[in-house]
């Protein structure tokens, strides 16, 4: 059993507009991010199954270049393998839950929310 406050986990400045905090346990990686108005979650695709669940604003996702658009208080399910992208359309705050854990991230091996999240 690991009990954790979310506040004491590090938020880790991804991008100029993006920043999350995330926890493993051995199966799933539960996440909060946070996205400023106008960035940008380039398009990748990943073994995990995706849960988003947008709390605050709007997320506009593209999924294998279909765009929906997800607001405060929807969720929206992303397949494994499924190529996608997202764009912040509002200041949002989103938590994702994917399983298995995202083994890239413990490694920092997820150099597509590193670096360019503006176009």
């Amino acid at each position: 059993m690991n009990h954790v406050a979310w506040d004491s986990l590090p938020l880790e400045k991804l991008s100029e507009g993006i920043a999350r905090r995330f926890l493993c346990g051995e199966r799933i990686t539960v996440a909060q991010f946070e996205l400023k108005k106008g960035s940008f979650v380039p398009e990748h695709s990943h073994e995990n199954e995706q849960i988003s669940y947008v709390l605050q604003g709007v997320l506009r996702f593209a999924l294998a270049g279909e765009p929906v658009e997800v607001r405060a208080g929807e969720m929206l399910v992303i397949p494994p393998n499924v190529p996608h992208s997202a764009e912040a359309l509002d200041d949002c705050r989103a938590l994702d839950i994917f399983a298995p854990i995202r083994q890239d991230w413990i490694d920092q091996d997820d150099a597509y929310l590193r670096g360019g999240s503006r176009r």
